[in-house]
């Protein structure tokens, strides 16, 4: 009797085994065949056999998700009405499948995001309301901040509290919290990106050839850094005079005691003074004094400087500023501190020691472009002042040209206004024709003052 339990036994399993076989082929035939169609975006076609798989195998491959993306897609597109609120919510759906079945690839933040985005952008047929849509992006916020990293669903995140602000559903207060929030989300993601891609610009400094794959990472880093640098001012644009000191000014005066000692309060309440231009108000002394004292830091060092500065004393300043630098330990924010301080320093035409600080922030941070921008404008600025003749005062424009044309090769997010830089500068130094009867060609030419550099005259 055992023995027939055993048999039954046995060729029940191997039943069952012949049917995910049969299962696993019929849906590998299928994949391939959708996979084939998605390749030559031949959707419709695809539709069928990838329904199928995704019915009845839907944990045998991702392709089922990306291609089915893609697919969905491609509904959503061609679609209106009650047709496309079906694919839309079936795209939910299927990244709803997607995070059960292959988790690993689905990161909860990217993908919350990317279902708020999608209700979002199809708002008008879903009939999503500004507060419906905000509550999706902050849950997928809260969620996994870690991976809500999409440059367009920052933005629209923080344009729809905005909206909900202008209607009087949210308080002021949230709106600069949402925003530092924001802000901060960028600022982190531009680190991550310039670090990676500063590996690759040190290499090429180097003279090192980038192989094909670190090619294809650097225009994936610029890409992104440019997304980030566009969305930066759209968050300000959207903002707007919002945040004016006639408003912070009586917030911050509120709700000064009750976060005396809440360190992330007072650093952000005095980093928005001082961004919106509040420093003359006794208030910005009150908070970095305040913040200074219970969290002695770079950021409060810095903002003890800038009181330093208004009152005039250059000196005591600058050894604030020296502090905070020196304070900061992560190198992304110890460069933004030099820059910060060498546009102070630029500001009151202090250009030598404006570039010292502008050459720091360059060695900490290579792909941002904008010291070199700014030293640019102090060479070009310095034109009349650094040569005995005209030829050679003229001349100091071929060095801030040339400073200009660094910032187009290493920032992205820089290149169009580094090239209209660089044509300016190159039109006021010698043409051809001065060049030419000048017989300077492929001389050097030493230029004084602060700059103290050289400049090689193009040869004709």
């Amino acid at each position: 009797m055992k023995t027939k339990i055993t048999l039954l036994l046995a060729f029940f399993f191997i039943g069952l085994n012949f049917g995910f076989a049969q299962q696993d082929e019929e849906c590998m035939t299928k994949l391939s065949i959708f996979h084939e169609y998605v390749k030559a975006k031949n959707y419709d076609a695809a539709y069928e056999p990838w329904m199928a798989v995704r019915n009845k195998c839907p944990k045998f491959n991702n392709a089922i998700y990306v291609d089915g993306e893609k697919i969905l897609e491609d509904k959503i597109d061609k679609a209106s009405g009650a047709d496309k609120v079906a694919f839309i919510n079936d795209l939910l759906k299927l990244w709803e499948q997607k995070a059960e079945h292959f988790a690993s690839k689905t990161p909860k933040g990217e993908y919350a995001a990317q279902a708020a985005q999608l209700m979002y952008d199809n708002k008008d047929v879903l009939g999503k309301s500004t507060e419906e849509l905000y509550n999706a992006f902050d849950a997928a916020y809260q969620l996994d901040k870690a991976t809500f990293t999409n440059p367009k669903s920052l933005y629209t995140y923080f344009s729809l509290m905005v909206d909900l602000y202008d209607a009087g559903k949210k308080p002021a207060a949230d709106l600069f919290n949402k925003y530092d929030d924001v802000v901060e989300k960028v600022e982190d993601e531009v680190k991550s990106f310039s670090e990676k891609l500063n590996k690759l610009i040190e290499k090429e400094d180097a003279e090192v050839a980038l192989t094909k794959k670190e090619g294809k990472y650097k225009k994936y880093y610029e890409s992104y850094l440019k997304a980030y640098d566009q969305i930066s001012g759209s968050i300000d644009g959207k903002l707007g005079d919002r945040a004016n000191c006639q408003n912070l000014i009586p917030l911050y005066r509120k709700d000064f005691e009750a976060n005396r000692n809440n360190a992330v309060w007072l650093q952000r309440a005095a980093g928005k003074m001082s961004q919106k231009e509040c420093t003359d108000d006794p208030l910005f002394f009150d908070l970095v004094n305040a913040y200074h004292n219970i969290s002695p830091s770079a950021n409060s060092a810095y903002y003890l400087g800038l009181l330093k500065d208004k009152d005039g004393k250059t000196n005591e300043a600058i050894e604030f500023f020296e502090q905070a630098i020196s304070l900061e330990t992560d190198s992304f924010k110890k460069s933004k501190l030099y820059y910060r301080i060498a546009t102070k320093l630029k500001a009151r035409g202090s250009y030598g020691k404006a570039r010292g600080y502008y050459r720091q922030a360059l060695s900490l941070n290579p792909s941002n472009g904008r010291p070199h921008i700014a030293i640019a404008a102090m060479y070009a600025a310095s034109a009349n002042n650094c040569g005995d003749s005209n030829f050679d005062k003229r001349a100091v424009y071929w060095l801030a040209a040339k400073e200009a044309q660094r910032a187009a090769s290493v920032d992205p997010t820089l290149s169009k206004a580094a090239s209209q830089s660089v044509a300016n500068y190159k039109a006021k130094a010698p043409q051809k024709s001065e060049i030419f009867s000048s017989g300077r060609a492929g001389q050097t030419i030493k230029i004084g003052c602060w700059i103290g550099s050289s400049v090689t005259v193009p040869s004709i």
